[in-house]
């Protein structure tokens, strides 16, 4: 290979080796048995955690349809499911009625539904795993799973009912709001942005920094080997 500009191309070559190595610090697991790149996705997501605790307000919203019955079947091809459902709604007073062998029927306060749905989602994102497999039995996620899949197919079984208010309700609020963030938040631990202050800023300016260095690196290895960026030439016709 022809080094046209030493002085370049081994600041170059220097600039990529520290960068690399770096890299490869951030990968090894030296940050409290994580890497890097996982410290720094816990860190913010326990940031986010409490600017999404949407579930007290959900709760206020589903007392609307207190007193409000249904009656729905519930399709399923799943035993697994079935048992599932079935431990979800026993438990919490709900009784369930084989109709098909890929069916069964269920009917009871549709606010109650809604209530007790929430109720373990709040536990769900208060981290409070303990409540949940006294109450169903089973690790606190698969009963959350349960609840996200059963709640589907109640908001499609009401959806062909036309009964379309509590429908949505169930989708945009319940499930958006309450299931899936309980779920998708259960065993982080919250914190707030303005006590991780000092991390979010040294990690926002490394980003910066560590992406610049590896763009003046590649600039000063092609120099080094003579390759530059030159504007072209209009042609005249």
């Amino acid at each position: 290979m022809l080094i046209r500009h030493r002085t370049h191309f081994f600041t170059g070559l220097g600039l990529l080796a520290v960068f690399f190595c770096v890299l490869a610090f951030m990968f090894s697991p030296n940050f409290g048995d994580i890497n890097a790149f996982q410290a720094s996705d816990n860190m913010f997501n326990s940031i986010s955690k409490g600017s999404t605790y949407y579930i007290p307000q959900v709760i206020k919203e589903a007392k609307q349809f207190r007193g409000q019955q249904f009656d729905i079947v519930i399709e399923s091809d799943s035993p697994a499911f079935t048992e599932a459902a079935a431990k979800l709604l026993t438990v919490n007073g709900f009784n369930l009625e084989p109709t098909k062998a890929t069916e069964f029927r269920v009917r009871g306060d549709l606010g109650r539904l809604m209530g007790v749905a929430l109720r373990d989602s709040d536990d769900m994102f208060k981290n409070n795993g303990p409540a949940m497999e006294k109450r169903y039995g089973t690790a606190p996620k698969q009963a959350m799973y349960a609840w996200w899949l059963l709640l589907k197919k109640v908001k499609l079984a009401l959806d062909r009912q036309k009964n379309f208010k509590p429908a949505t309700f169930i989708d945009k609020r319940i499930i958006a709001r309450g299931i899936e963030v309980g779920y998708n938040y259960f065993g982080i631990e919250g914190r707030k942005a303005v006590d991780e202050w000092g991390m979010i800023t040294f990690a926002l300016l490394f980003y910066v920094v560590y992406t610049i260095w590896f763009g003046y690196g590649i600039f000063f290895l092609f120099e080094g080997v003579g390759l530059q960026m030159t504007a072209g030439k209009k042609k005249e016709m």
